[in-house]
C-alpha cells in the first residue's frame, strides 16, 4: 500500500446538509516486506494514566468488517487498514462502523484518497449513520506492528482527534482459536515528545521514556444486539463437532518457528543498534581525550610563552574544532525493544496454550487406556 498523506482534521462534522466534512489524518502504511518493531511494547492500562478514553465498546458488525476486509485483500503479510467510526460517551469510546481504505499503489496517480474519504462520509451522514472519526484500524503479521509509521499515524490521529485509537487485528492469532483485537494510544508523555520532536537520547530520558511506556492499551468490550446473539446462538448449536475439535490440534511447529524467526531478526536489529552505540561511546571517549592533550599542549606552550616573555596564545573556540559526534537515534531502539517485547509476549501465549493442550491430550490418553484395561 503506497504511503499517504497526514491532513488536519476535527473530530465534529457540521451539523449543516450541504457543509463539506473534514477528513482526517490517513495512516502510514506499515513495512510487511520486513518485520518492523510497532505497535508491541508492553502496554500500561489507560486506567492508571490521564486518558480521556478509559475503555472501548465496539460493536460487533465492525469486528466483522475488519476480519472481511482482511479475508478479501490482506494476501500474507499485507497490511489492511481502515477508518473507525463512532462516538465518545463520557470515558467510553463507541465504535459502531468503520470502512477501509482501498488497495492502491504509487502508480494510481488518479486516485484522491482525501476525497475518498469525503465521499464515504457524506454517504454515511445521508443514511444517518455515525461518521465521526474515531480512530483506524490495521492488521498485522505475526504480531509485527511496533514501528515508526504506526506511531506516526497514531500522533497524528491523537494530535487531531484526542480520543482516537488504533485496533489491531492479529489474523493469524485468531485463526487459533482466539480473537486477538487490541487497542491501543500513545501515553501522554510520548504524545509530548513528539509534539517537541526532540527523540534525542536525552531528551527520551528526562521524560523516562521507555519501551514499557509509550502505548497503552485500552480494555475492549464487544457489543451485539440480542437479536444477533440468538443469531449466534443458533448457529452455534448447527455447527459442526470437527470444526469445534480443530482448536485442540496440537500441530504447532510451523507458528512458532516464524514467531521464533521473527524474534530472531529483531534482536539482531538490536545487535546492530548496540554495535552503533558502542562505536558512538568509543568516538566520544577518543574526542574527549584529544581535547584533554589539546589542552595540556597549550597549557605547556602558554608556561613556554611566559618564561620568554612573549603574549599567550590568543583564545579558541574548543567546540567547534572538537565537535562532538552525534548520537546514534534513540526511538527507533526503544521501537525494536518494543516489538521484541511483543514477540516474547506472543511465544509466551501460545506455548501456554499448547502446553495446556499436550497435559489435556496426555489426560485423555491415560483414560482411554485404563478404560481399555
Amino acid at each position: 500500500m503506497a504511503d499517504r498523506k497526514d491532513s488536519a482534521s476535527a473530530i465534529a462534522v457540521p451539523e449543516d446538509e450541504e457543509s463539506t466534512p473534514t477528513p482526517i489524518p490517513t495512516p502510514t502504511s506499515t513495512p510487511t516486506s520486513t518485520p518492523t518493531p510497532t505497535p508491541t511494547p508492553t502496554p500500561t492500562p489507560s486506567n492508571t494514566l490521564d486518558s480521556p478514553v478509559k475503555q472501548i465498546q465496539i460493536e460487533g458488525l465492525v469486528v466483522l468488517k475488519i476480519i472481511k476486509h482482511y479475508q478479501e485483500e490482506g494476501q500474507g503479510n499485507e497490511v489492511v487498514q481502515g477508518v473507525l467510526l463512532g462516538l465518545v460517551v463520557e470515558d467510553r469510546l463507541e465504535i459502531t462502523n468503520c470502512f477501509p481504505f482501498p488497495q492502491h499503489t504509487e502508480d494510481d496517480a488518479d486516485f484522491d484518497e482525501v476525497q475518498y474519504q469525503m465521499e464515504m462520509m457524506r454517504s454515511l451522514r445521508h443514511v444517518n449513520i455515525d461518521h465521526l472519526h474515531v480512530g483506524w484500524y490495521q492488521s498485522t503479521y505475526y504480531g509485527s506492528f511496533v514501528s515508526r509509521a504506526l506511531l506516526d499515524s497514531q500522533f497524528s490521529y491523537q494530535h487531531a482527534i484526542e480520543e482516537s485509537v488504533v485496533l489491531v487485528y492479529d489474523p493469524i492469532k485468531t485463526a487459533q482459536g482466539s480473537l486477538s483485537l487490541k487497542a491501543y494510544r500513545l501515553t501522554p508523555k510520548l504524545m509530548e515528545i513528539c509534539k517537541e520532536k526532540d527523540f534525542t537520547p536525552e531528551g527520551l530520558k528526562k521524560a523516562s521514556i521507555g519501551f514499557e511506556n509509550m502505548f497503552e492499551e485500552v480494555p475492549i468490550v464487544i457489543k451485539n444486539s440480542h437479536l444477533i446473539n440468538v443469531l449466534m446462538w443458533e448457529m452455534e448449536q448447527k455447527s459442526a463437532v470437527s470444526d469445534k475439535q480443530e482448536l485442540l490440534n496440537l500441530s504447532s511447529s510451523n507458528h512458532l518457528e516464524k514467531s521464533l524467526q521473527l524474534l530472531m531478526d529483531r534482536v539482531d536489529d538490536m545487535s546492530q543498534d548496540i554495535v552503533k552505540y558502542n562505536t558512538f561511546s568509543r568516538n566520544v571517549s577518543k574526542q574527549q581525550q584529544q581535547k584533554h592533550q589539546y589542552l595540556q599542549r597549550r597549557q605547556q606552550e602558554n608556561t613556554q610563552r611566559q618564561t620568554r616573555g612573549e603574549p599567550p596564545l590568543p583564545e579558541e573556540d574548543i567546540s567547534k574544532m572538537f565537535k562532538p559526534p552525534q548520537p546514534p537515534p534513540r526511538m527507533d531502539t526503544l521501537l525494536i525493544a518494543g516489538q521484541i517485547n511483543t514477540y516474547c509476549q506472543h511465544i509466551n501465549e501460545f506455548t501456554s496454550q499448547n502446553l495446556a493442550k499436550m497435559f489435556m491430550a496426555e489426560a485423555l490418553q491415560g483414560h482411554n487406556v485404563l478404560k481399555k484395561s
